[in-house]
């Protein structure tokens, strides 16, 4: 099994360069790239399955003459969740890129977007199995400054430069703020080893734990684009290609909910009882005005980059009720509030990458995000409108879609709220699963008009008029998350079981 991972490694690597081997603007430099990237996403879903079903450990050390310790990788069931996702939704949108990016051919270096894109793959999949603090921040800015080139790849674009420069100031505060919680751990442990910092957790004075704390969580929270440290996220998500769009707001921002859960539940130990407060209180914020925000957007690209605040916003409610449950020694109730925000990984991994390709499809064929120069692509782009409108009822947490199990898990894990030792829940609780509901039906309203807007009724520009259905790999990258949303919902006993 592990044959697979050394293999996905190999390709993102050949598939950085492998666009070079060819005209690097011509249609072989596409195959090559994209074909590279989906034969190593497909290697990556089979060897982080193998590891998820079997319980089992892969571990692979490299020995260095740098001072900071041993290379070491690790991959254990819970970093083969992350791992599985990143694969899976890459394999998807690799998929879907071979029609996309055609229409860069003959304009713009095809090769150069396929090395960044190679490259932002390969690190996000290193960021969530290295076990060194070190290599740790050199494979996240390695990522940062990858997905940074992939945001201006449209550089004669202004908007797409100035986002892209935003974009690389927040990351890099961000950075010094997780590089500043490492050093902390790294000066009471004496080692960047992640094995070491579980260790020496024990001993961490309260009070050094909670500047740690408070150091991940804004240096994470950051990279999430939890409020109120978003203000990147919805510009630098639209500016990018949109299959690079959908890696990022469906999977690079969950490299964050990655790291600061490794901080939490490996590294700092028994919380204080005021740190799930404070999660809380930033999820519902994000929550309420993340899917507001969304709602008034009429750019198709934004909008989706706002709800993906909301989407983590619902994430952390899990992760708040986890910590407060860990702080009233609550395990079961723990344990069900940490699998709900997993699963709400996933699931909006897999509906917010349907999202973004649906629109990419509608991008190619009409050349605008605004939806009030759409209209009445249904019956131009029948499978397009079939595969958003599935992402629409899947992130408006519709049955039988995978967004409602994930929602439904949350609402029961903040209800659980009632039964806690922590009598402030009793009253909270039931707000926050009300604020929640609440969100849910903002969502519902948000995409009933971006698709009742961009879809439905007559043509409003040209452009509209004149659409046409995408091409088959485009279909068939959508088509692989449509019908996982629909899994998702009837696999949900065995996929909780699992988490």
């Amino acid at each position: 099994m592990a044959l697979f991972f050394y293999l996905q490694i190999f390709f993102h690597c050949l598939g950085s360069l492998s666009g070079f081997f060819f005209e690097p603007r011509g249609e072989n430099a596409n195959r090559a790239t994209h074909g590279l990237a989906v034969a190593a996403s497909t290697c990556g879903v089979v060897f982080s399955l193998g590891v998820l079903l079997s319980g089992g450990v892969l571990a692979l050390e490299f020995h260095g003459s740098l001072p900071v310790g041993t290379l070491r990788f690790e991959v254990a069931p819970f970093s083969a969740f992350f791992l599985f996702v990143i694969s899976f939704l890459s394999l998807a949108a690799s998929v879907f890129a071979f029609g996309y990016t055609r229409e860069y051919q003959g304009k713009k270096s095809i090769a150069l977007l396929g090395f960044f894109y190679h490259v932002f793959i390969l690190a996000m999949l290193l960021v969530v199995t290295v076990q060194n603090a070190f290599y740790f921040l050199l494979f996240w800015e390695l990522m940062s400054l990858a997905s940074y080139f992939l945001v201006i790849f449209e550089h004669d674009n202004p908007d797409a430069r100035s986002a892209g420069t935003l974009y690389l100031i927040m990351t890099h505060a961000g950075t010094a703020l997780i590089a500043a919680a490492f050093w902390l751990l790294f000066v009471h442990a004496g080692s960047f080893a992640f094995a070491d910092f579980r260790t020496a957790s024990a001993s961490l004075s309260p009070a050094l734990k909670n500047i740690i704390f408070l150091a991940a969580f804004l240096g994470f929270g950051t990279k999430a684009g939890i409020i109120p440290l978003h203000i990147w996220l919805p510009r630098a998500h639209p500016q990018a290609p949109s299959h690079v769009s959908a890696l990022m707001s469906g999977v690079m921002i969950k490299t964050a909910v990655y790291g600061f859960l490794t901080f939490l539940f490996h590294f700092l130990g028994q919380p204080s009882g005021w740190w799930g407060n404070l999660v809380l209180t930033a999820a519902i914020l994000s929550v309420l005005l993340g899917i507001l925000y969304a709602l008034m957007e009429n750019d198709l690209k934004r909008l989706l980059a706002f709800s993906s605040i909301e989407n983590i916003g619902i994430i952390l409610l899990g992760v708040g009720m986890a910590l407060v449950f860990q702080s009233a020694r609550q395990p079961a109730y723990m344990v069900f509030a940490l699998a709900a925000a997993l699963y709400h990984v996933i699931n909006h991994a897999v509906f917010k990458g349907l999202l973004f390709l649906g629109a990419g499809s509608v991008l190619s064929e009409t050349h605008t995000r605004n939806l009030e120069g759409l209209g009445g692509l249904i019956r131009r782009m029948p499978w397009t409108a079939v595969f958003f409108l599935t992402g629409a009822l899947a992130i408006s947490a519709l049955p039988p879609l995978n967004g409602f199990v994930s929602e439904w898990l949350t609402f029961v894990a903040l209800l659980l709220g009632l039964d806690s030792s922590e009598v402030a829940l009793h009253f909270f609780s039931p707000i926050l699963a009300a604020l929640l509901g609440l969100a849910g039906a903002m969502a519902s309203t948000c995409f009933v008009k971006a698709f009742g807007i961009g879809f439905l009724g007559c043509p409003r520009s040209e452009r509209a008029r004149e659409a046409r259905e995408t091409g088959a790999s485009m279909r068939t990258g959508m088509g692989i998350l449509a019908l996982s949303c629909f899994a998702l919902f009837f696999g949900a006993p065995r996929v909780f079981t699992l988490l």
